[in-house]
Protein backbone atom coordinates (compact mmCIF):
# COMPACT_ATOMS: atom_id res chain seq x y z
CA UNK A 1 0.00 0.00 0.00
CA UNK A 2 1.71 2.90 -1.41
CA UNK A 3 2.17 6.34 1.36
CA UNK A 4 -1.23 7.59 2.88
CA UNK A 5 -2.58 11.15 2.65
CA UNK A 6 -5.49 12.34 4.54
CA UNK A 7 -7.13 15.69 2.97
CA UNK A 8 -10.07 17.49 3.56
CA UNK A 9 -12.79 17.78 0.83
CA UNK A 10 -14.60 20.88 0.93
CA UNK A 11 -16.65 22.91 -2.02
CA UNK A 12 -15.86 20.02 -4.15
CA UNK A 13 -12.08 20.51 -3.95
CA UNK A 14 -9.36 18.49 -2.11
CA UNK A 15 -7.20 20.62 -0.12
CA UNK A 16 -3.54 20.12 0.52
CA UNK A 17 -0.96 22.83 -0.59
CA UNK A 18 0.01 25.24 2.06
CA UNK A 19 -1.85 23.35 4.84
CA UNK A 20 -0.42 22.26 8.71
CA UNK A 21 0.75 18.57 7.74
CA UNK A 22 0.60 15.77 10.72
CA UNK A 23 2.40 12.14 10.65
CA UNK A 24 -0.19 9.57 9.87
CA UNK A 25 1.53 6.62 12.67
CA UNK A 26 1.29 2.95 12.25
CA UNK A 27 0.21 1.98 15.49
CA UNK A 28 1.79 -1.59 15.71
CA UNK A 29 5.09 -0.41 14.01
CA UNK A 30 5.01 3.02 15.32
CA UNK A 31 6.31 3.78 11.25
CA UNK A 32 5.23 6.74 9.44
CA UNK A 33 2.77 5.41 6.88
CA UNK A 34 1.35 9.16 5.55
CA UNK A 35 0.80 12.70 6.15
CA UNK A 36 -2.04 14.33 7.24
CA UNK A 37 -3.11 17.71 5.89
CA UNK A 38 -5.35 19.78 8.58
CA UNK A 39 -7.84 21.92 7.46
CA UNK A 40 -7.24 25.74 8.59
CA UNK A 41 -10.14 28.15 9.82
CA UNK A 42 -10.71 29.50 6.37
CA UNK A 43 -11.37 25.75 5.47
CA UNK A 44 -13.74 25.22 7.77
CA UNK A 45 -15.62 28.71 7.48
CA UNK A 46 -15.74 27.36 3.35
CA UNK A 47 -16.84 23.89 4.38
CA UNK A 48 -20.36 25.79 6.50
CA UNK A 49 -21.11 28.10 4.33
CA UNK A 50 -20.93 25.41 1.12
CA UNK A 51 -23.16 23.12 3.47
CA UNK A 52 -25.56 25.87 4.06
CA UNK A 53 -26.11 27.19 0.20
CA UNK A 54 -26.51 23.63 -0.89
CA UNK A 55 -28.63 21.64 1.71
CA UNK A 56 -31.92 22.49 -0.67
CA UNK A 57 -30.54 21.50 -3.57
CA UNK A 58 -29.55 18.20 -1.66
CA UNK A 59 -33.41 18.08 -0.18
CA UNK A 60 -34.26 18.11 -3.89
CA UNK A 61 -32.78 15.04 -5.33
CA UNK A 62 -35.36 12.26 -5.28
CA UNK A 63 -35.76 8.96 -3.26
CA UNK A 64 -35.00 6.84 -6.46
CA UNK A 65 -31.88 8.87 -6.93
CA UNK A 66 -30.54 9.13 -3.11
CA UNK A 67 -31.10 4.77 -2.58
CA UNK A 68 -29.69 4.32 -6.07
CA UNK A 69 -26.71 5.83 -5.09
CA UNK A 70 -26.25 4.60 -1.43
CA UNK A 71 -26.95 1.19 -3.01
CA UNK A 72 -23.59 2.27 -5.89
CA UNK A 73 -21.65 2.89 -3.00
CA UNK A 74 -22.72 -0.57 -1.12
CA UNK A 75 -21.70 -2.08 -4.55
CA UNK A 76 -17.99 -0.21 -4.59
CA UNK A 77 -17.12 -0.99 -1.43
CA UNK A 78 -17.70 -4.83 -1.93
CA UNK A 79 -15.18 -4.31 -4.92
CA UNK A 80 -13.01 -2.84 -2.26
CA UNK A 81 -13.32 -4.76 0.32
CA UNK A 82 -9.72 -6.15 0.81
CA UNK A 83 -8.23 -2.73 0.26
CA UNK A 84 -10.23 -1.01 3.00
CA UNK A 85 -9.72 -3.39 5.45
CA UNK A 86 -6.46 -3.80 5.44
CA UNK A 87 -6.41 -0.22 5.57
CA UNK A 88 -8.24 -0.25 8.75
CA UNK A 89 -5.59 -2.20 9.91
CA UNK A 90 -2.57 -0.66 8.96
CA UNK A 91 -4.11 2.87 10.21
CA UNK A 92 -5.64 1.60 13.42
CA UNK A 93 -4.06 -1.26 14.75
CA UNK A 94 -7.03 -3.78 14.18
CA UNK A 95 -6.48 -7.14 13.35
CA UNK A 96 -7.42 -8.22 9.86
CA UNK A 97 -10.29 -10.75 11.08
CA UNK A 98 -11.91 -7.77 13.08
CA UNK A 99 -11.36 -5.27 9.97
CA UNK A 100 -12.91 -7.71 7.33
CA UNK A 101 -16.15 -8.14 9.38
CA UNK A 102 -16.16 -4.14 9.99
CA UNK A 103 -16.37 -3.42 5.99
CA UNK A 104 -18.73 -6.16 5.44
CA UNK A 105 -21.07 -4.37 8.03
CA UNK A 106 -20.22 -1.27 6.66
CA UNK A 107 -21.78 -2.70 3.13
CA UNK A 108 -24.87 -3.33 5.23
CA UNK A 109 -25.45 -0.27 6.41
CA UNK A 110 -25.04 1.41 3.37
CA UNK A 111 -27.36 -1.06 1.97
CA UNK A 112 -29.48 -0.36 4.51
CA UNK A 113 -29.63 3.26 4.04
CA UNK A 114 -30.39 3.08 0.96
CA UNK A 115 -33.87 0.76 1.61
CA UNK A 116 -34.26 3.29 3.99
CA UNK A 117 -34.43 6.81 1.65
CA UNK A 118 -37.55 4.82 -0.06
CA UNK A 119 -38.96 4.72 3.57
CA UNK A 120 -39.80 8.50 4.27
CA UNK A 121 -43.45 8.39 4.89
CA UNK A 122 -46.00 10.53 7.11
CA UNK A 123 -49.86 9.90 7.67
CA UNK A 124 -53.16 11.45 7.85
CA UNK A 125 -54.86 12.72 10.93
CA UNK A 126 -58.29 13.32 10.84
CA UNK A 127 -59.70 16.41 13.36
CA UNK A 128 -62.98 15.45 13.91
CA UNK A 129 -61.92 14.16 17.14
CA UNK A 130 -62.07 17.54 18.21
CA UNK A 131 -65.14 19.46 18.10
CA UNK A 132 -63.77 22.59 16.25
CA UNK A 133 -62.14 20.19 13.97
CA UNK A 134 -65.12 18.78 11.78
CA UNK A 135 -63.97 18.20 8.45
CA UNK A 136 -60.36 19.29 8.95
CA UNK A 137 -57.61 17.05 7.60
CA UNK A 138 -53.59 17.24 8.42
CA UNK A 139 -50.96 15.55 7.23
CA UNK A 140 -47.16 15.08 8.09
CA UNK A 141 -43.94 14.26 5.71
CA UNK A 142 -40.60 14.19 6.89
CA UNK A 143 -38.39 16.41 5.48
CA UNK A 144 -34.26 16.68 6.19
CA UNK A 145 -32.83 19.07 9.14
CA UNK A 146 -30.67 20.42 6.71
CA UNK A 147 -26.94 20.51 7.39
CA UNK A 148 -26.00 17.32 9.16
CA UNK A 149 -22.30 17.51 11.25
CA UNK A 150 -21.02 14.11 11.57
CA UNK A 151 -18.06 13.54 13.96
CA UNK A 152 -16.87 9.91 14.19
CA UNK A 153 -14.38 7.69 16.19
CA UNK A 154 -11.44 5.92 15.37
CA UNK A 155 -12.61 2.43 16.78
CA UNK A 156 -14.60 1.52 13.93
CA UNK A 157 -13.22 4.47 11.41
CA UNK A 158 -15.25 2.71 8.50
CA UNK A 159 -18.57 1.42 9.89
CA UNK A 160 -18.99 4.49 12.48
CA UNK A 161 -18.86 6.86 9.11
CA UNK A 162 -21.32 4.22 7.31
CA UNK A 163 -24.16 4.77 10.70
CA UNK A 164 -24.04 8.78 10.10
CA UNK A 165 -23.76 9.59 6.29
CA UNK A 166 -25.93 7.03 4.85
CA UNK A 167 -28.87 8.02 7.47
CA UNK A 168 -28.11 11.61 6.63
CA UNK A 169 -27.89 11.57 3.05
CA UNK A 170 -30.86 8.98 2.56
CA UNK A 171 -32.77 11.59 4.88
CA UNK A 172 -32.13 14.42 2.13
CA UNK A 173 -29.56 16.18 4.06
CA UNK A 174 -26.33 17.87 3.12
CA UNK A 175 -23.27 16.20 5.49
CA UNK A 176 -20.20 17.58 6.83
CA UNK A 177 -18.19 14.61 8.14
CA UNK A 178 -14.96 15.48 10.86
CA UNK A 179 -13.59 12.11 11.35
CA UNK A 180 -10.94 11.00 14.38
CA UNK A 181 -7.57 12.59 13.47
CA UNK A 182 -6.04 9.22 14.60
CA UNK A 183 -7.76 7.29 11.36
CA UNK A 184 -8.23 10.45 8.95
CA UNK A 185 -6.85 7.96 5.77
CA UNK A 186 -9.92 5.74 5.74
CA UNK A 187 -12.34 8.38 5.96
CA UNK A 188 -10.85 10.58 3.43
CA UNK A 189 -10.82 6.95 0.73
CA UNK A 190 -14.16 6.55 1.58
CA UNK A 191 -14.93 10.20 0.36
CA UNK A 192 -13.60 8.94 -2.69
CA UNK A 193 -15.58 6.06 -3.11
CA UNK A 194 -19.01 8.04 -2.88
CA UNK A 195 -17.62 10.63 -5.23
CA UNK A 196 -17.07 7.90 -7.76
CA UNK A 197 -20.76 6.35 -6.53
CA UNK A 198 -21.90 9.69 -8.15
CA UNK A 199 -21.69 11.45 -4.45
CA UNK A 200 -23.35 15.69 -5.02
CA UNK A 201 -19.36 17.02 -5.23
CA UNK A 202 -20.30 19.86 -3.15
CA UNK A 203 -23.08 17.91 -0.54
CA UNK A 204 -20.36 16.54 1.49
CA UNK A 205 -17.68 18.41 3.13
CA UNK A 206 -14.75 15.90 4.93
CA UNK A 207 -13.02 18.33 7.92
CA UNK A 208 -9.40 16.85 8.69
CA UNK A 209 -8.24 18.15 12.17
CA UNK A 210 -8.86 17.76 15.70
CA UNK A 211 -10.77 19.30 18.56
CA UNK A 212 -10.73 22.82 17.90
CA UNK A 213 -12.09 21.97 14.37
CA UNK A 214 -14.45 20.02 15.78
CA UNK A 215 -15.48 22.83 18.17
CA UNK A 216 -15.66 25.21 15.64
CA UNK A 217 -18.45 23.25 13.37
CA UNK A 218 -19.99 22.61 16.46
CA UNK A 219 -20.86 25.73 17.84
CA UNK A 220 -21.77 27.20 14.26
CA UNK A 221 -25.75 28.17 13.65
CA UNK A 222 -25.39 26.79 10.21
CA UNK A 223 -25.15 23.18 11.33
CA UNK A 224 -28.99 21.60 11.79
CA UNK A 225 -27.95 18.21 13.86
CA UNK A 226 -24.94 17.21 15.51
CA UNK A 227 -24.38 13.02 15.38
CA UNK A 228 -21.09 12.25 17.38
CA UNK A 229 -19.65 9.08 18.56
CA UNK A 230 -17.22 9.15 21.05
CA UNK A 231 -16.40 9.55 24.83
CA UNK A 232 -18.56 10.83 27.31
CA UNK A 233 -16.46 14.12 28.32
CA UNK A 234 -16.73 14.90 24.39
CA UNK A 235 -20.46 14.12 24.52
CA UNK A 236 -21.38 16.73 27.48
CA UNK A 237 -19.47 18.98 26.29
CA UNK A 238 -21.08 19.22 22.71
CA UNK A 239 -24.69 18.86 24.71
CA UNK A 240 -23.81 22.11 26.65
CA UNK A 241 -22.29 23.86 23.65
CA UNK A 242 -24.76 23.16 20.43
CA UNK A 243 -26.86 25.93 21.30
CA UNK A 244 -30.35 25.36 19.84
CA UNK A 245 -29.94 22.07 17.73
CA UNK A 246 -30.71 18.72 17.67
CA UNK A 247 -27.96 15.70 19.10
CA UNK A 248 -27.69 12.49 18.14
CA UNK A 249 -24.76 11.28 21.02
CA UNK A 250 -23.05 7.54 21.10
CA UNK A 251 -21.09 7.62 23.99
CA UNK A 252 -18.81 5.14 26.08
CA UNK A 253 -20.44 2.04 28.58
CA UNK A 254 -18.81 -0.50 30.57
CA UNK A 255 -20.45 -3.62 29.59
CA UNK A 256 -21.78 -5.67 32.45
CA UNK A 257 -22.38 -9.51 31.60
CA UNK A 258 -23.96 -11.41 34.12
CA UNK A 259 -23.46 -15.01 34.19
CA UNK A 260 -26.10 -17.08 36.35
CA UNK A 261 -25.25 -20.41 38.08
CA UNK A 262 -27.50 -22.05 35.30
CA UNK A 263 -25.16 -20.98 32.69
CA UNK A 264 -24.02 -22.90 30.04
CA UNK A 265 -20.20 -22.16 31.07
CA UNK A 266 -18.44 -23.10 27.91
CA UNK A 267 -20.78 -20.69 25.68
CA UNK A 268 -20.28 -18.25 27.79
CA UNK A 269 -16.49 -18.30 28.61
CA UNK A 270 -16.29 -18.39 24.67
CA UNK A 271 -18.08 -15.70 23.46
CA UNK A 272 -16.82 -13.49 26.52
CA UNK A 273 -13.09 -13.91 25.13
CA UNK A 274 -13.94 -13.42 21.93
CA UNK A 275 -15.58 -10.21 22.65
CA UNK A 276 -13.95 -8.76 25.63
CA UNK A 277 -11.00 -8.42 23.27
CA UNK A 278 -11.65 -8.39 19.82
CA UNK A 279 -10.26 -4.74 18.64
CA UNK A 280 -8.40 -4.90 22.11
CA UNK A 281 -11.58 -4.17 23.73
CA UNK A 282 -11.60 -0.61 21.71
CA UNK A 283 -15.39 -0.83 21.89
CA UNK A 284 -18.13 1.06 23.88
CA UNK A 285 -19.96 -2.53 24.57
CA UNK A 286 -16.74 -4.76 25.21
CA UNK A 287 -17.35 -6.42 27.80
CA UNK A 288 -15.39 -5.18 30.93
CA UNK A 289 -17.58 -6.62 33.99
CA UNK A 290 -18.17 -10.37 34.33
CA UNK A 291 -20.43 -10.73 37.57
CA UNK A 292 -20.33 -15.03 37.88
CA UNK A 293 -22.27 -16.73 40.29
CA UNK A 294 -20.27 -18.41 43.00
CA UNK A 295 -21.10 -21.55 42.23
CA UNK A 296 -19.68 -21.68 39.10
CA UNK A 297 -17.27 -19.08 39.52
CA UNK A 298 -14.28 -21.24 40.12
CA UNK A 299 -14.91 -23.13 36.59
CA UNK A 300 -15.64 -20.42 34.87
CA UNK A 301 -12.68 -18.49 35.52
CA UNK A 302 -10.85 -21.72 34.56
CA UNK A 303 -12.75 -22.01 31.25
CA UNK A 304 -12.63 -18.08 30.66
CA UNK A 305 -8.52 -18.10 31.66
CA UNK A 306 -7.84 -20.67 29.44
CA UNK A 307 -9.35 -19.40 26.40
CA UNK A 308 -7.91 -15.99 27.04
CA UNK A 309 -4.06 -17.08 27.14
CA UNK A 310 -5.13 -18.96 23.55
CA UNK A 311 -6.05 -16.11 22.29
CA UNK A 312 -2.77 -14.86 19.29
CA UNK A 313 -1.64 -11.39 19.87
CA UNK A 314 0.53 -9.98 16.83
CA UNK A 315 0.62 -8.30 13.83
CA UNK A 316 -2.80 -6.88 12.78
CA UNK A 317 -1.93 -7.99 9.11
CA UNK A 318 -1.65 -11.31 9.85
CA UNK A 319 -4.74 -13.36 8.63
CA UNK A 320 -3.92 -15.49 12.34
CA UNK A 321 -3.73 -12.61 15.01
CA UNK A 322 -7.16 -12.27 16.89
CA UNK A 323 -5.71 -9.33 18.52
CA UNK A 324 -3.65 -6.18 17.68
CA UNK A 325 -2.59 -3.09 19.09
CA UNK A 326 -4.72 0.02 20.70
CA UNK A 327 -4.88 3.00 18.63
CA UNK A 328 -1.25 4.82 20.05
CA UNK A 329 0.86 4.46 23.27
CA UNK A 330 -0.72 6.73 25.75
CA UNK A 331 -3.59 4.73 25.03
CA UNK A 332 -1.66 1.55 26.46
CA UNK A 333 0.36 3.60 28.80
CA UNK A 334 -3.43 4.62 30.42
CA UNK A 335 -4.77 1.14 30.47
CA UNK A 336 -1.41 -0.35 32.05
CA UNK A 337 -1.75 2.28 34.79
CA UNK A 338 -5.19 1.61 35.45
CA UNK A 339 -4.32 -2.25 35.67
CA UNK A 340 -1.38 -1.29 38.27
CA UNK A 341 -4.16 0.50 40.31
CA UNK A 342 -6.16 -2.61 40.15
CA UNK A 343 -3.42 -4.77 41.46
CA UNK A 344 -3.00 -2.27 44.18
CA UNK A 345 -6.23 -2.19 45.56
CA UNK A 346 -6.09 -6.17 45.92
CA UNK A 347 -7.20 -7.25 41.98
CA UNK A 348 -5.58 -10.95 40.85
CA UNK A 349 -4.05 -10.69 37.60
CA UNK A 350 -4.81 -14.26 35.85
CA UNK A 351 -3.79 -13.29 32.59
CA UNK A 352 -1.89 -10.58 30.50
CA UNK A 353 -1.69 -7.34 32.19
CA UNK A 354 1.66 -6.64 30.33
CA UNK A 355 2.44 -3.58 27.85
CA UNK A 356 5.01 -3.65 24.96
CA UNK A 357 4.81 -0.15 22.87
CA UNK A 358 0.60 0.34 21.86
CA UNK A 359 0.22 -3.23 22.94
CA UNK A 360 -1.60 -4.93 25.84
CA UNK A 361 -2.15 -8.31 26.76
CA UNK A 362 -5.10 -9.66 26.88
CA UNK A 363 -5.94 -8.87 30.94
CA UNK A 364 -7.84 -11.00 33.16
CA UNK A 365 -8.75 -9.23 36.76
CA UNK A 366 -9.73 -10.99 39.49
CA UNK A 367 -12.12 -9.30 41.80
CA UNK A 368 -11.17 -5.72 41.34
CA UNK A 369 -12.92 -3.49 44.26
CA UNK A 370 -16.17 -1.36 42.63
CA UNK A 371 -13.43 1.96 43.09
CA UNK A 372 -10.96 0.89 41.05
CA UNK A 373 -10.74 2.33 37.52
CA UNK A 374 -11.54 -0.98 35.56
CA UNK A 375 -14.82 -1.53 37.77
CA UNK A 376 -16.22 1.86 37.80
CA UNK A 377 -14.89 3.65 34.51
CA UNK A 378 -14.44 3.09 30.58
CA UNK A 379 -11.25 0.58 30.27
CA UNK A 380 -11.30 1.30 26.38
CA UNK A 381 -8.52 -1.81 26.43
CA UNK A 382 -8.10 -4.98 26.45
CA UNK A 383 -9.28 -5.51 30.32
CA UNK A 384 -12.09 -7.98 31.64
CA UNK A 385 -12.88 -8.09 35.63
CA UNK A 386 -14.47 -10.80 36.93
CA UNK A 387 -16.73 -10.38 40.11
CA UNK A 388 -18.81 -13.31 41.89
CA UNK A 389 -22.13 -12.72 43.59
CA UNK A 390 -24.50 -15.13 45.39
CA UNK A 391 -28.03 -13.36 44.47
CA UNK A 392 -28.99 -12.58 40.54
CA UNK A 393 -30.47 -9.20 42.78
CA UNK A 394 -27.42 -8.33 43.72
CA UNK A 395 -25.61 -8.62 40.60
CA UNK A 396 -28.09 -6.56 39.00
CA UNK A 397 -27.64 -4.15 41.28
CA UNK A 398 -23.63 -3.69 40.62
CA UNK A 399 -24.11 -3.68 36.87
CA UNK A 400 -26.59 -0.82 38.06
CA UNK A 401 -24.24 0.67 40.00
CA UNK A 402 -22.40 2.64 37.03
CA UNK A 403 -22.94 6.21 35.57
CA UNK A 404 -23.63 4.26 31.96
CA UNK A 405 -26.23 2.36 30.56
CA UNK A 406 -25.53 1.08 26.96
CA UNK A 407 -25.93 -3.08 26.65
CA UNK A 408 -25.27 -5.93 29.44
CA UNK A 409 -25.71 -9.42 28.59
CA UNK A 410 -27.03 -12.29 30.46
CA UNK A 411 -26.26 -15.73 30.49
CA UNK A 412 -28.95 -18.19 31.72
CA UNK A 413 -31.40 -21.38 31.18
CA UNK A 414 -34.24 -19.59 32.83
CA UNK A 415 -36.72 -17.72 31.44
CA UNK A 416 -38.06 -15.78 34.22
CA UNK A 417 -34.48 -14.65 35.19
CA UNK A 418 -33.74 -13.99 31.44
CA UNK A 419 -37.23 -11.62 31.31
CA UNK A 420 -36.31 -10.29 35.04
CA UNK A 421 -32.90 -9.11 34.12
CA UNK A 422 -34.10 -7.38 30.91
CA UNK A 423 -36.37 -5.28 33.11
CA UNK A 424 -34.20 -4.65 35.78
CA UNK A 425 -31.02 -4.24 33.83
CA UNK A 426 -30.93 0.02 32.83
CA UNK A 427 -29.27 -0.34 29.66
CA UNK A 428 -30.68 0.77 26.47
CA UNK A 429 -29.77 -2.80 25.29
CA UNK A 430 -29.96 -6.35 26.94
CA UNK A 431 -28.73 -9.54 25.21
CA UNK A 432 -30.32 -12.63 26.64
CA UNK A 433 -27.15 -15.82 26.00
CA UNK A 434 -25.33 -13.75 25.13
CA UNK A 435 -22.69 -10.80 26.07
CA UNK A 436 -23.04 -6.78 26.45
CA UNK A 437 -20.58 -6.90 22.69
CA UNK A 438 -23.32 -7.72 20.49
CA UNK A 439 -25.02 -5.53 17.34
CA UNK A 440 -26.47 -6.15 14.18
CA UNK A 441 -26.43 -2.62 12.87
CA UNK A 442 -30.36 -2.22 11.63
CA UNK A 443 -30.81 -2.34 15.24
CA UNK A 444 -31.84 0.56 16.92
CA UNK A 445 -28.54 0.95 18.83
CA UNK A 446 -27.73 3.29 21.81
CA UNK A 447 -28.01 4.09 25.93
CA UNK A 448 -28.94 5.92 28.71
CA UNK A 449 -27.32 8.03 31.22
CA UNK A 450 -23.73 9.26 30.34
CA UNK A 451 -24.05 6.15 27.19
CA UNK A 452 -25.82 8.90 25.08
CA UNK A 453 -29.19 10.49 23.26
CA UNK A 454 -31.07 8.69 20.86
CA UNK A 455 -29.99 5.84 18.90
CA UNK A 456 -28.69 4.62 15.68
CA UNK A 457 -29.40 2.17 12.91
CA UNK A 458 -29.95 3.80 9.41
CA UNK A 459 -34.26 3.58 10.45
CA UNK A 460 -33.98 5.24 13.99
CA UNK A 461 -30.85 7.77 12.69
CA UNK A 462 -33.21 9.06 9.76
CA UNK A 463 -35.87 9.49 12.38
CA UNK A 464 -33.46 11.76 14.37
CA UNK A 465 -31.77 13.25 11.15
CA UNK A 466 -35.80 13.88 9.90
CA UNK A 467 -38.33 16.69 11.03
CA UNK A 468 -41.90 16.19 10.82
CA UNK A 469 -43.73 18.83 8.80
CA UNK A 470 -47.49 19.41 9.33
CA UNK A 471 -49.74 20.49 6.54
CA UNK A 472 -53.11 21.10 7.76
CA UNK A 473 -56.57 21.31 5.56
CA UNK A 474 -59.04 23.04 7.49
CA UNK A 475 -62.13 21.82 5.32
CA UNK A 476 -60.46 18.66 4.72
CA UNK A 477 -60.76 17.26 0.89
Amino acid sequence: MSELKALSYIAGKWLEANHQKEDIINPYSGETIGTSFLASEEDIELALSTAQNIKKQIAEITALERSTLLKKAAVLLEEQKEYFAKLISLELGKPLKNTRDEVSRSIETLAQSAEEANRLIGETIPGHVSSRGQGAMAMTFKVPVGVVLAITPFNAPLNLICHKVGPAFAAGNAIILKPAPQTPAVATAFVKLLLEAGFPESGLQLIIGGVDAGRRLVTDERTNLISFTGGAAGGEHISTSAGLKKVLLELGGNGATIVHHDADIEQAATLCAKTGFSNSGQSCISVQRIYVHKQIFTSFTESLTEKVKQLIVGDPLSNESDVGCMVDVQAAKRVEAWIREAENMGARVLSGGQRNGACIKPTILLNPPKQAKVVCEEVFGPVVSILPYEDLNEAIKEANDSRYGLQAGIFTNQLDVALHAAKELETGGVIINGTSNFRLDHWPYGGIKRSGIGREGPRFAIDEMTETKMVVLPNGI
